[in-house]
């Protein structure tokens, strides 16, 4: 007989950013290294159908998995912290939810009856955490938003049903503020105790409470916590300001949280290892070296943009016992002058994705700095663009480079929209999303740091290396060495004159984890200490 599911669902009160999401991962993980096999859903409340074109100074950065679906962020750390297959049935928005809603109305599939949140919006979303639930034996589902949230209600609604139908197959994790209050010298759990209220208040009573501080709950306080929120007191758990998000999985085991988790669910499971993790947390917090990474980007004010980049870095830091310092450059600041005032002391400079043109000639001055003055150079996407467009007005001497998407008229679009894109009116999930294959030329850095000829990466983009002038790239001395064979797109180009220059067309941050760094991340933090130590 085929043991159940089980579910914990996962909410948040008092303010939004108190973590839900790194909480869910480390639980994720640790519950994989209790020997089951996990999977997460991520429920956001906003209409949007996906993050696809929202600002990333508003949401932070958009999330792509291998099957091509743009999520949430917090997807990222899911992966980033386990195994887990993620997906498009791993992120629903209220945006996707009632247009599935509507469309089976338009279709007469509810057969003229009035539709209504409950039960037809909350069934919907049922339905959609069901269809992920499938060759798992835990699904962690984490609601986005805070509790008193008009919009979240229909999820929590939902969350509600399935906790009862689900009965003790499920549990709920409440994620809590108790802040400390300087002027009083106090931790106060008033917050907490309001939130729990709202919660229960729409019939949800949780069954565990993580207590956000800055500091660890005493007992006591754990005490009058579970008292005033009818839990039991050992289901209270502190969570504090950690300082590296890679030792919450030991902090939340030190708690007793996937213990109590395991306990409440009727999972018999063996007591995880956490070697590989301690590990980590000793390479980022004391590594042996460190370097300073100047990142050139116009999404620098909100640093959750690049959030998948940063962790990619880090790992590619881990791999090689070193700390990454990050120093994000405005690029308009470079277009103003002074490149070298911004990058003149970094070990290494990484261009990263995004879109428009503001910011674009601050980049490509910093990719003609990172080549002429051999610093390593990492392009991202819009980064591998702009070293193409550099190259070809500098080296080539094609002056008028550009690319179609910041210069409709250039009679020298170096970068050009891909033949596909032509005539696309709507920006949603029309780009190149998702794993594509690419062959890498032997002989070459990229194969080397790879070491198989043949890779998957993850894209997200309208724009490509025009073909017209590879001939021109290539005989002055820019190598294509990746190539998606299938589409004859460039993927790949590098310097060989160079100690360290690679531009790629996807985002290999996607993929990179702390306990598997990105070859590539290690690669350019590698190069970063050796242009250290040349110095």
């Amino acid at each position: 007989m085929k043991k159940p599911t089980k579910f914990i669902f996962v909410t948040g009160g008092v303010v939004s950013s108190l973590g839900k999401g790194l909480a869910a991962a480390s639980i994720g993980a640790l519950m994989e290294l209790r020997g089951l096999r996990v999977t997460f859903i991520k429920l956001d409340p906003y209409i949007n159908v996906d993050p696809g074109t929202m600002n990333p100074l508003q949401h932070g950065e958009v999330f792509v998995t291998d099957d091509g679906a743009e999520t949430d962020l917090d997807l990222g750390h899911y992966e980033r912290f386990s195994r887990a297959s993620i997906g498009k049935g791993n992120n629903f928005t209220s945006g996707q939810i009632y247009d599935a809603v509507i469309s089976k109305e338009r279709r007469g599939e509810y057969l003229g009856g009035t539709v209504q949140v409950i039960p037809h919006i909350t069934d919907e979303i049922k339905r959609s955490v069901e269809a992920a639930a499938h060759d798992v034996d835990l699904v962690i589902v984490e609601i986005g938003g805070t509790v008193g949230d008009i919009e979240s209600l229909p999820f929590l609604e939902a969350v509600r049903q399935m906790k009862l139908e689900k009965g003790e197959h499920a549990v709920s994790l409440h994620v809590t503020l108790v802040p400390y209050i300087k002027a009083a010298g106090e931790l106060k759990t008033k917050p907490t105790q309001h939130s729990v209220r709202e919660l229960r208040a729409i019939g949800m009573q949780p069954d565990f409470l993580l207590c956000r501080a800055d500091r660890e709950l005493p007992e006591e306080m754990k005490r009058k916590i579970a008292l005033f929120c009818n839990i039991q007191a050992d289901r209270v758990f502190s969570c504090i300001d950690v300082d590296t998000i890679y030792a919450l999985p030991g902090f939340l085991h030190k708690e007793g949280v996937d213990d109590k988790l395991a306990a409440a669910l009727g999972m018999w499971t063996r007591e995880p290892v956490l070697d590989a993790w301690k590990e980590i947390v000793r390479r980022s917090l004391q590594p042996q070296e460190r370097v300073t990474i100047g990142i050139v980007g116009k999404y620098v004010d909100l640093t959750d943009a690049y959030k998948s980049l940063n962790e990619a870095l880090r790992h590619g830091g881990i791999a090689n016992d070193c700390g990454v310092e990050l120093r994000f450059v405005d690029s308009e600041k470079i277009e103003q002058g002074g490149v070298e005032r911004f990058l003149g002391d970094v070990d290494a400079i990484l261009v990263p994705g995004g879109f428009g043109v503001r910011g674009t000639e601050g980049k490509i001055e910093a990719i003609r700095y990172a080549r002429e003055q051999k610093i390593p150079f990492f392009g991202i996407c819009l980064g591998l663009q702009m070293a193409v467009v550099e190259f070809a007005r500098n080296v080539c001497g094609l002056t008028r480079a550009n690319s179609r998407e910041f210069n409709a008229t250039t009679d020298q679009a170096v970068i050009d929209l891909m033949a596909s894109q032509i005539g696309v009116v709507n920006k949603g999930a029309t780009m190149r999303l998702g794993a594509y294959p690419c062959q890498l030329q032997e002989g070459t850095l990229a194969r080397r740091i790879y070491g198989r000829p043949e890779i998957s990466e993850r894209h997200r983009h309208r724009y490509e290396v025009n073909n017209t002038f590879r001939a021109s790239l290539q005989d002055h001395g820019m190598i294509l060495s990746g190539l998606n064979t299938a589409h004859d797109l460039v993927e790949v180009i590098e310097l060989p004159e160079h100690p360290w220059f690679l531009g790629c067309q996807y985002h290999p941050e996607f993929k990179s984890r702390p306990l598997d760094p990105h070859p590539l991340f290690a690669s350019f933090i590698r190069a970063a200490m050796d242009h250290q130590a040349r110095r």
